[in-house]
């Protein structure tokens, strides 16, 4: 199945109003002398056979049933990570913005909860340019929103999005996120700044290739001393079937198969390096850790015991925003 906005905007008005709240949720990591937190940009609500529709449906259900997982829609929580170290304040992603969702797009509301205004960011990375991800560049003047910050994307990444043919040929469906990527890309165009795989972006922050969701995805890997984090993005998509059985095709995945790679490179990493893993679309603000059963299959925990977590149920008006351009 693939998802268009309007597919996506369809199973938000056939779901229960209380369920579309967005909250704005705060996870923090000890992380030295450094604060590596969360804030969310609000939930989004999608027709399970986006994820599950390329999967091995009997061995899907029992799956499913086990970890109390809907085989109908899925309400994914919308994590950016912040790494503050005293002289940068480093967001990861932007977030939805307006128009896209209307249970998404409440970073603004969410970095001030935390105490930080927009123009206190001084860098935006981007581990890709799905909606979700991207379209919160823009404030409601299509200026960029974090208009002080110094934002950096993959150099594979940009390419991809930027080239004019990826709206014909990434299929109708995601027709609306090309065109909306783009018109988000061209505000920094000239300002924007590349990196690649392996490349320290700040200091402390490396690049990790992992394509497959998109043709440049980049997840991160950030020290500290003694303290390491690997921020997935949307490489490992979710807490239940990517962690059970990562070998399996993501129907979210541009390209399924070299999805399982990067995933299961991901997870090797995570475990052997003993990092915290930080996942855009993780539960109760997206931070935990990870480890191998003995069964060999993987499973997450994520843990709020180190963490601290704020919830604030926002003005209710924003979920009546008026749609605009892509």
């Amino acid at each position: 199945m693939t998802l268009s906005r309007r597919k996506l905007l369809q199973t938000v008005a056939a779901f229960p109003l209380a369920a579309t709240l967005p909250r704005m949720a705060k996870a923090e990591l000890s992380f030295g002398d450094a604060t590596l937190t969360t804030v969310s940009d609000g939930n989004l609500i999608l027709p399970a056979e986006f994820i599950f529709e390329p999967m091995p449906q009997a061995e899907l259900a029992p799956i499913l049933a086990e970890l109390g997982v809907s085989s109908e829609r899925l309400t994914p929580e919308c994590n950016l990570a912040l790494y503050r170290d005293g002289t940068n304040t480093v967001l990861f992603d932007v977030g939805s913005g307006p128009n896209f969702a209307p249970t998404a797009g409440t970073i603004v509301d969410s970095l001030d909860a935390a105490g930080l205004a927009p123009e206190d960011v001084t860098h935006v990375l981007f581990t890709h340019a799905h909606p979700d991800h991207i379209w919160g560049l823009l404030d409601d003047f299509d200026e960029p929103l974090f208009y002080a910050a110094t934002h950096m994307m993959g150099r594979a990444e940009w390419d991809y999005w930027w080239n004019p043919e990826t709206v014909n040929s990434i299929g109708e469906a995601r027709a609306a996120f090309a065109a909306g990527a783009k018109r988000r890309m061209e505000a920094i165009e000239d300002a924007v700044e590349f990196f690649d795989d392996g490349d320290e972006v700040l200091p402390g922050i490396s690049a990790v290739a992992s394509a497959g969701h998109t043709p440049g995805h980049m997840a991160f890997e950030v020290r500290n001393g003694s303290n390491s984090a690997l921020i997935v993005g949307d490489a490992i998509g979710n807490h239940h079937v990517a962690f059970r059985k990562p070998e399996w095709i993501s129907g979210s995945d541009q390209d399924g198969a070299l999805g399982v790679t990067s995933r299961q490179m991901l997870l090797d990493r995570l475990v052997a390096e003993q990092m915290a893993v930080i996942g855009f679309h993780l539960p109760n603000g997206g931070i935990g850790p990870t480890r191998r059963s003995s069964d060999l299959f993987w499973r997450v925990r994520i843990s709020l015991t180190s963490t601290r977590v704020h919830r604030f149920i926002p003005n209710l008006l924003r979920l009546f925003r008026t749609s605009g351009p892509p």
